[in-house]
This record gives structure tokens, C-alpha cells and sequence, in this order.
């Protein structure tokens, strides 16, 4: 903290930030930034706690509120950037923060003076507890965000609640859904992209710019008034940034990127056993069987039918043996039972669940019949509910699905009543009783927080795996997630992928959709290209309703069965580029799945239907039919030329542009556009120019080593690069320096390609001992290879436009040079 001693003195300002007139105001430097106080009636704190994250506290009276966060954890909020005073508020490297004298409004510029942010009038409105911030919204911003609400992926003209709620069916229109994540991202203003982080677990509300088209507007009907300013200037400088404040997702076991097959249910034994045959019988890659509530005895958790699963521990043992993980469902309703069901029992002797206003139990039907729920608020229930899983995790379950935890209830408000009582112990809270209408939308984030922690417990070096319906800002610290009871319609499939594009965005990098949808029944073509972009997606996992038509892959016959078996195998061929994208995510909070403009900005405005395209890393495109049910032509758009076709590794053809009617403006992107007829055998994925891809020889599942060489496929183009990740793909021992991470380069002349291989990072050994490099657009003619002085046997495909050499593999850092003959 330097230099904002001057601002100590007072000032006379002209209204307060709720509009009545001010007395003298006092402005006082506090650590990383300045108080604005107004006597003993209001004031407002906005601190640095990093350059390019500002954090903004408002107080209703003379005392702020408490000062503890479920998303974002006590060490972040201590940070403070180093700071300087200006004449109107103070200065980071890359901000400048003003309030205006008079009327208390924050401005927000970078270090040009561009405005990033500004507030709409006087910023703030409160009524009693209730409040409303309000901030300007340029006619060009675009607003991305709040997780899995439907509706799109431009949040522009909408308005959203947060309040976690159960909804089976739900459509476009349909708001709240299960997840309430109070961030969102702006691009395209003066400032470049922003991000709003209100951190508020209550009923909050998002408009923005429905009601006034150049306003956005949150609030909420209590709780602090605490939100978060995290400037660009990209979107990804947000994303990061955001990542940083709420918690990175820990790097997801191997085998949780591999196919996944579930169905609600598989009743017995003997048919997951079928089933699993089926799959190997078929070729089809499978790492993990899910079972949903009907494996339960009387659907009761933590607890099996041995009638219907007379050997569970057998049965998972063998499923291991083979490769395949077994993930059961957890869900946290708790039985009612006095019959000896063990967790009602250690629950109630240890007073772990939730009270009502009057003092008792907590009741509700759910599916065991009248249950009760954990008070997930205390640390020590949260401990009893992580010791729960001890007998699934000694019989080798490798991971645990948290679902119904908005919570849901079989009673017309669909959750429990709003005054129901959770006493808060640990943590940085101060201990007291807080009421549902507050805890609610963070209740199932601490549930899986519950499963998180009990497992690390359980089995202190395996990287837990939780999978959740509900969750809050943060919550991606414990699970990933789905987006619930999807339906089998292509305006679901495309509803998909607006939902995991702002979950990404929203910090769950982790994330699927129930690929054929969860309810009704898909159509063959429909189911088919489901798997197909669900191979592309970070989860992928295929998942139908009891009584729902068959899902599985081979369900309409062989000609889709080879489709879908195709779609999966590439998953696994493309195995290590997408584990560096998860350790990536990992390190920094890019999402895996993004959208097509989160690297590539020239795609921000382009002149395609872009509805459905999306990008896996920096380096694939993914570009489906903007209306997937139609046969009609499409454009694709393209941040630059000279993209490659990822099936048949050639440059792609460019559609000839017509030239465009005079106009005064410039164009508003690089039109650079390819074509596209659907055709249920292909699914278009571009790759960037400059992009190094590792694939690998085909497995069944990820616990089965690869026999044959590791391949980079290195795509000529500007920045050259890719990067090579591997460990052992289940423990933590990553986490102590047990991993590789390898840069891999390339630069073009005209007389050919160098490849680099930068020195290996860590000491973990790789499975593949050869490396094939494939050099794309190689014009016709031999090559000529050599690494150091030694000549390597090289050979070219004229067809395919190739190079391709060779190599033993070494850790320590190798060129190798292609030059044409």
C-alpha cells in the first residue's frame, strides 16, 4: 500500500450510493484500495486484490457484512495488488478505479483511459436488505455466462434467476435451472472483455438489458452486497482470472475423459454384465458403468439391493480387471428409517441434519420414501457424510454421483421450506444459524464438497471423482458436472452446447450432457451425431430415462453402430490432446470446451451461423450444421486461411467471397468461409495452422497401454506449437513433480520444417518409446530427415500431403529437420 495517504481528507459529496443527500463523506486508504464512508450510514469499499481483479463490498449502515465466501477462500481475499492514489480514487498497472464525487457511481478504465466498466446512475439501489447494482452495457457488448441456463449462448436481452431447482424437461425458456452461477463475461465494449462476480447465495437476479437495453442489472433480496470486477482484456484474461479467484478444477483422473455408458437403470448384475460384454464384443472403447438409484436397496444411498447386485465388490473387481471404472449415485436424501439403516442411525446420534424453523428434524419425500438431509453447512457433518463412503470405496467404486442436491423434494415448492434452519460452523464463517432461502443455492456445491473431501480422506492419493447436478461459483473445486434431465430433440443437442460453452466459461471445465438425451428417445440420426460431437465435448457420457427407448451404441443397427463406435474411437486416438487441455485447465482455468472466439477474436463477428461451432483447445474447431435437423448447405467461418480438414489432414477449400456492396464501415471480420453439406457420416472439425496435435494407436479403455508409437501431427502455420502432457493418470503424485510436460515447436522456410522437442519437465516416464512425426502439407517430392547428424528414413503419402518419420524417444530436447529434396 503507497501514496493514498492524500486521500484521508474529506470530501464533499452530493448523494449517497443509495441516492439520499450525503453529509461529509470520508475517504480513507485501506489496504490495496480505498473506503468511501458517509458517517455512520453507508459506505463502500473497492480494493485490488490483484491487478485486474477488484473487489467491491457495500455496506447498508455502518457495518459491512461478514466478511467469509463458500466461493472464494480467505487466502484469495487477503491478496492486495500494489496500488497509487489518484485524484478520484486510485490506480493498479492495468486499471484506473474512479467514484464520482457526485453521485458515488465506480468507473473502471485500463491504463489508456478506455472504460471497462461503469455504473448506470448511482450504482446501487437498496430497499431495507434488499439491493440492485446497475452498470452501463455498451450496444456492442455481448454477454456470456451463469453457467447452464439455457436460453442461448449470448445472455444479451435476457433476465435470470438463481435459485438451484429441480426441472425435468426443460426447454430454452426455462429459468432457474440447476445451478446458480453469479458470474458473467462482457466482450466487445471500449475495455475489452470484463467479468461480474456477485457473490451473494441467494435469490439473485440478472437482467441484462431487457427491461433497459443499455443497463445490466443483478441483485438479490438479502445478503452481502459483495461483487467482484475482473478486467480483460481478452476473454480469456476473464476466465483466468475468475479461475483464480473461485479455484481451479484439479486435474480429472485419465479414465474420466474416456466413454462412459450409464442408463437410469441397469437393474441387475447380470445386466451390466451383458452390457459390458457388448461393448467389448462391439470394439467399443468404455472406461466407466454408472449405476443409478435402482442398484440401491429400496433406493436408499449407501446401501444395495443384494437381491438385484448379489456381489457388488466382485462384480466392480472384475469390471476393473478389464479396465472399466464402476461410478455409483450418492444422492443425499437420507432415509427416515428406524430399521437399522446405518446412516439415518450415525446421522441422528450425531446431530447432522437440518432443523426447521420450530427445531425439528427436516422431513420430505424423495425417493427413498420421508427422508431427512445432511447439514452440509458444518464442518463435522461434512466429515460424517465423507466417512459414509468407506465401504463403496474399499470395494473399489471408483467414483460417486451427488444428484438431487438443489435439494430436491417431492413437494410442490420442490425444495425444502426457505426459513428451514443450517447452523454454519468452520470454516471462515463465524458459527450461527442461517435460513434456507440463503444456504439454498450453495447446498449442493457442499455436498459434493462433502464427497471431495471424505473420499481424499478415504484415500488420501487418488484424485476423487464426483459427479454433480447442483453446484455455486466455485463448486468446480469438487465436481464436475452435467446439465441435468436433457431431452432427445435437436433443439436439445443445441441447447448442449450453449450449456457446456458457458459452463466452461463459468469455471466447469468439467462438464457433460446426457449425449441422446435423457428423456423420449432419440432418433438414429439424432443419437448418432449426439455421439459424434459428444466425442468432442470434456464428458462424455450416454445416459436415457427408465423407459426410454435403448441408447446404447449399437441401438439402430450397424450402420450407426459403426458411426458411434468411430466417434468413440477418435475420442481415444485424440487421448493425449486432450489431457494436456486438462492439465492445462488445470494450471491455468481455460476451459477445455470453448467457444470458437475465446482464442480466435476474428471469429467474434464473422458473417456464419455460428450457433453450433465450438473449439476444443486453441487448435480444433468443431462445426456442426447451425441447424442440425436440416440437410440444407452451410458456411463455416474461420479466423484465418489456411485451416486443415482433421479427417483428411488437407487445407481446406475457401468458399469464393462475393464481393460486398459499397459500404462506408469496415468489414467486421476476416470472412474466411468453407462449406459444409450434413451427411450423417461426417461431423466437420477444422485444425488451427500452427497446431501440433499428439493422437495415439486406438485402446479399449485408458487403463490399457497404447502399443505402438506416440504421433504429433504438426500443421504448418503461424506459432507452431503443441504440448505433450502425460502421468499416471489416477494418484496425486503429479501434484509432486511425478508428471511430464513436454513444448513441442515448429518453424517453416523455404526449404522445409524443423520440428523441436523442447527438454522434458518432470520424472514421470511416458508409454511410448517411438514418436511418429506427421508434417501436413508437405508439397509432393521425398524428404529428407535428419535429428543432429543422424539421417532418419523418412516417408511422404503425395495423397495425403504428408511427411512422416521415425524416432526413438528421449527426454532430453531434439530438432529435427525436414527438408525437401
Amino acid at each position: 500500500m503507497r501514496n493514498l495517504r492524500p486521500l484521508a481528507a474529506a470530501w464533499l459529496l452530493a448523494t449517497a450510493l443509495s441516492g439520499t443527500a450525503w453529509a461529509q463523506v470520508a475517504t480513507v486508504p485501506i489496504a490495496g484500495g480505498i473506503e468511501v464512508r458517509r458517517g455512520a450510514d453507508k459506505a463502500m469499499r473497492v480494493e485490488a486484490l490483484a491487478d485486474g481483479i477488484l473487489r467491491v463490498r457495500i455496506a447498508r449502515g455502518s457495518a459491512f457484512d461478514e466478511d467469509a465466501s463458500w466461493a472464494v477462500l480467505p487466502e484469495t481475499r487477503r491478496r492486495h495488488a500494489k496500488v497509487a492514489a489518484t485524484a478520484d480514487g486510485f490506480r493498479t498497472a492495468s486499471m484506473q478505479v474512479a467514484i464520482d464525487p457526485a453521485t458515488g457511481a465506480l468507473t473502471v478504465r485500463d491504463a489508456g483511459g478506455a472504460t471497462i466498466t461503469a455504473d448506470a446512475g448511482r450504482g446501487v439501489a437498496i430497499d431495507g436488505r434488499a439491493f440492485t447494482l446497475a452498470k452501463r452495457i455498451g450496444a456492442d457488448e455481448r454477454v456470456y455466462g451463469l453457467g447452464d441456463k439455457t436460453g442461448g449462448l449470448d445472455r444479451r436481452g435476457g433476465d435470470f434467476v438463481d435459485w438451484n431447482t429441480d426441472v425435468g424437461r426443460f426447454t430454452s425458456s426455462t429459468d432457474p435451472l440447476y445451478k446458480s452461477i453469479p458470474f458473467l463475461i462482457s466482450t466487445g465494449g471500449a475495455g475489452g472483455a470484463y467479468g461480474l462476480f456477485l457473490d451473494n447465495t441467494w435469490r439473485a437476479r440478472f437482467d441484462i438489458g431487457k427491461t433497459d437495453p443499455e443497463r445490466l442489472t443483478m441483485g438479490a433480496p438479502d445478503g452481502p452486497i459483495d461483487y467482484y470486477v475482473i478486467a480483460g482484456p481478452t476473454i480469456a484474461d476473464v476466465t483466468r482470472r475468475y479461475a483464480a479467484l473461485t479455484g481451479k478444477a484439479p486435474l480429472a483422473p485419465l479414465w474420466a475423459l474416456g466413454y462412459q455408458q450409464s442408463r437410469y437403470s441397469y437393474m441387475t448384475q447380470a445386466e451390466v454384465g451383458d452390457v459390458t460384454q457388448r461393448l467389448a464384443r462391439e470394439q467399443i472403447p468404455t472406461d466407466v458403468i454408472w449405476l443409478d438409484i435402482d442398484f440401491q436397496d429400496r433406493n436408499r444411498p449407501f446401501t444395495v439391493d443384494t437381491t438385484a447386485f448379489p456381489d457388488l465388490a466382485g462384480m466392480v473387481r472384475g469390471l476393473r480387471a478389464k479396465g472399466v471404472r464402476t461410478v455409483v449415485i450418492t444422492d443425499l436424501h437420507i432415509a427416515q428409517a428406524s430399521d437399522g439403516y446405518a446412516p439415518f442411525a450415525s446421522g441422528t446420534a450425531g446431530d447432522h441434519f437440518v432443523r426447521d424453523a420450530a427445531g425439528q428434524t427436516v422431513v420430505g419425500p424423495v425417493w427413498p420414501g420421508t427422508s431427512v438431509f445432511p447439514e452440509f453447512t458444518a464442518a463435522k457433518s461434512r466429515a460424517w457424510w465423507g466417512s459414509l463412503y468407506r465401504n463403496f470405496a474399499a470395494a473399489g467404486v471408483a467414483g460417486f454421483w451427488n444428484d438431487m442436491n438443489e435439494p430436491a423434494l417431492f413437494v410442490p415448492s420442490k425444495t425444502m421450506a426457505p426459513d428451514a434452519r443450517h447452523r454454519i460452523a468452520g470454516d471462515d464463517f463465524g458459527p450461527r444459524t442461517a435460513t434456507h432461502a440463503e444456504i439454498h443455492n450453495v447446498y449442493g456445491m457442499l455436498n459434493t464438497r462433502a464427497t471431495y473431501e471424505g473420499l481424499l480422506k478415504l484415500k488420501p492419493d487418488e484424485r476423487p471423482f464426483v459427479m454433480t447436478r447442483a453446484s455455486y461459483a466455485g463448486g468446480q473445486r469438487y465436481a464436475v458436472t452435467w446439465t441435468g434431465d436433457n431431452s432427445s430433440t435437436w433443439d436439445h443437442l443445441k441447447m448442449s452446447v450453449h450449456q457446456l460453452l458457458n459452463l466452461g466459461l463459468s469455471g466447469f471445465s468439467y462438464a457433460a450432457a446426457d449425449v441422446g438425451g435423457f428423456t423420449g428417445g432419440a432418433s438414429p440420426d439424432l443419437l448418432t451425431r449426439w455421439y459424434q460431437i459428444g466425442a468432442f465435448t470434456p464428458v462424455f457420457r450416454n445416459h436415457a430415462a427408465k423407459g426410454a427407448p435403448r441408447a446404447e451404441p449399437w441401438a439402430d443397427g450397424p450402420e450407426h453402430l459403426a458411426l458411434r463406435r468411430a466417434a468413440i474411437a477418435e475420442r481415444y486416438r485424440l487421448m493425449p490432446y486432450l489431457y494436456a487441455l486438462a492439465d492445462r485447465n488445470a494450471r491455468t482455468g481455460d476451459p477445455i470446451m470453448r467457444p470458437v472466439f475465446y482464442d480466435h477474436s476474428a471469429l467474434t463477428r464473422a458473417g456464419c451461423d455460428q450457433s453450433m461451432a465450438f473449439a476444443l483447445g486453441r487448435d480444433l474447431i468443431v462445426a456442426p450444421a447451425p441447424t442440425p435437423e436440416s440437410p440444407q448447405a452451410y458456411d463455416v467461418c474461420l479466423p484465418e486461411a489456411g485451416w486443415y480438414d482433421y479427417w483428411t489432414g488437407l487445407q481446406v477449400v475457401q468458399k469464393p467471397v462475393e464481393p460486398a456492396a459499397p459500404s462506408p464501415f469496415p468489414p467486421a471480420a476476416p470472412d474466411v468461409r468453407t462449406v459444409e453439406t450434413p451427411a450423417i457420416a461426417r461431423l466437420p472439425v477444422f485444425v488451427r495452422p500452427g497446431a501440433i496435435i499428439p493422437r495415439q494407436p486406438l485402446v479399449m479403455n485408458t487403463a490399457e497401454m497404447p502399443q505402438g508409437a506416440l504421433e504429433l501431427h504438426v500443421y504448418p502455420g503461424a506459432d507452431c506449437s503443441g504440448t505433450l502432457y502425460a502421468d499416471d493418470g489416477t494418484t496425486l503424485a503429479h501434484t509432486r513433480g511425478a508428471y511430464l510436460r513436454r513444448a513441442v515447436r515448429c518453424a517453416t522456410d523455404s526449404e522445409g520444417i524443423t520440428v523441436t522437442l523442447d527438454a522434458a519437465q518432470g520424472r514421470f516416464k511416458p508409454w511410448w518409446r517411438e514418436i511418429a512425426i506427421v508434417v501436413h502439407d508437405w508439397a509432393a517430392g521425398d524428404a529428407s530427415v535428419r535429428r543432429g547428424g543422424t539421417t532418419l528414413p523418412a516417408v511422404t503419402d503425395a495423397r495425403a500431403r504428408t511427411a512422416t518419420v521415425r524416432l526413438a524417444y528421449r527426454a532430453t530436447a531434439t530438432t529435427v529437420r525436414f527438408s525437401r529434396r
